[in-house]
């Protein structure tokens, strides 16, 4: 899909063209992830789902907080202030619980699965267009 086009709201579907679904939550697993990877606080963890291709994920700074503070209320993440930071202000360090590892490996598993279907779909799609007359029948 093209960048730069997004889908609004009560827009037509043929007047914003296609548009991707997004994966409810799916910013859970991603920072879940980022935190298994190591401790982290909220700046980095904005970095880190840039990396791994949320550019356009709506995660503003006030969103990445209230899926940390969900995280930490579900006790997958916990997180302490860290005053021994000379490169500024006290900064919150979040880190993964065993919970939150678990429901990591869960998300894993239901994202393979969901992968494995997509595939499945797109295949068969690519194949009926490839093969098929690729005419729409009503």
């Amino acid at each position: 899909m093209p960048r730069g086009r997004h889908c609004h709201r009560g827009q037509a579907r043929a007047e914003a063209g296609p548009c991707p679904r997004r994966i409810q939550r799916f910013v859970e697993p991603v920072l879940l992830l980022l935190l298994h990877r190591d401790a982290s606080h909220g700046y980095n963890l904005l970095d880190g789902l840039r990396e791994l291709g949320l550019e356009d994920y709506p995660t503003d700074t006030s969103a990445l907080y209230r899926a940390l503070r969900d995280l930490e209320e579900q006790e997958m993440v916990t997180s302490l202030w860290d005053t021994d930071s000379t490169a500024g202000p006290p900064r919150r360090v979040y880190r993964l619980t065993e919970a939150g590892d678990r429901y990591l490996t869960e998300w894993v598993a239901d994202l393979r699965a969901t992968d494995h279907i997509l595939h499945r779909f797109l295949d068969a799609y690519d194949e009926h267009m490839a093969y098929g007359d690729g005419e729409h029948h009503e």
